[in-house]
């Protein structure tokens, strides 16, 4: 299995919006085996930046289940929703390249064109976060857009994907399980960077969140691979680090489908009601005993 350098530094970066479930134990496990593996270093992130669905109680739950189940992490830990100035000043940097623009659309909106281009279903555009924005609100004018938020009506501020990807020149990066990797971030169209409600979104705070925490080493699950092109972009506009990545595939259940919390997935706080113990629970995940905390 590659390896990377002795100084590698990892993270588990979870959402407090529900408690911890298999699929979660598997992947904080897998990114502190491979800090482990290289001598390296295990953070953990709280991404609380919906603060509609993240509770406190959550990320106590959170401490609570990785401590319980062996895993040691270096702190302070960051917490997403203290450092908003970050990604309000990431943001401005990409104003100030003319790369962001306001959108007003809803989704029913952008369903209605999609399905106006006359795509069938199953053959419409897909990014990491749905299907492809079809640019509706891109070419406003600015002033009628200042005038609409300053209304207050509800955006999005998107990315402007292809310039920015023609600004940036070719891109790659290093999966160490799939090799070299060019970075084609505008297959996924015009992503959004923050919102009304939102100033930040996933793709910019984890980004942000990696370069200032200086991880080395991304570990995440296979579903999150196509975002990466997305963040290569980012990186190269706002001038930041470039780690190396590592995708793993996803626990499922019984029935076949991935662990979620929409599911209601068996936690891990469930488990240890039950009686099970944190090598039972290493087993149900699938982690052999000689490579468990």
């Amino acid at each position: 299995m590659p390896a990377t350098s002795a100084a590698t530094v990892t993270r588990f970066a979870p959402s407090p919006t529900g408690r911890l479930h298999l699929g979660h134990a598997y992947s904080a496990w897998f990114a502190w085996a491979q800090a482990a593996r290289d001598g390296g270093r295990f953070l953990l992130r709280i991404e609380d930046i919906d603060r509609s669905r993240c509770r406190p109680e959550f990320e106590a739950g959170i401490f609570e289940d990785l401590a319980w189940l062996g895993l040691v992490w270096e702190t302070p830990v960051r917490r997403q929703s203290d450092h908003m100035d970050d990604y309000a000043r990431a943001l401005d940097d990409l104003k100030a390249q003319s790369l962001i623009y306001p959108c007003f659309c809803t989704r029913k909106d952008i369903q209605r064109e999609i399905a106006a281009a006359g795509h069938a279903p199953h053959d419409i555009p897909r990014g990491p976060d749905g299907p492809t924005y079809p640019g509706i609100c891109r070419n406003l004018d600015p002033a009628d857009a200042e005038v609409r938020m300053a209304g207050g009506e509800a955006f999005a501020l998107r990315l402007k994907t292809d310039p920015a990807a023609a600004r940036a020149g070719p891109l790659t990066w290093r999966d160490l399980e799939r090799g070299e990797q060019t970075a084609r971030p505008e297959m996924f169209g015009d992503v959004v960077l923050a919102r009304k409600d939102a100033p930040t979104s996933y793709h910019l705070s984890v980004t942000l969140d990696d370069h200032v925490q200086g991880v080395t080493c991304v570990t995440r699950g296979e579903d999150l691979f196509a975002a990466t092109h997305v963040h290569r972009l980012l990186q190269a506009l706002l001038g930041l680090a470039t780690p190396v990545y590592r995708h793993h595939g996803l626990l499922t259940g019984p029935d076949g489908k991935r662990f979620a919390k929409r599911d209601k997935a068996e936690t891990i706080e469930s488990l240890r009601a039950s009686g099970r113990t944190p090598g039972e629970v290493w087993t149900m995940a699938g982690v052999p005993a000689e490579a468990r905390p």
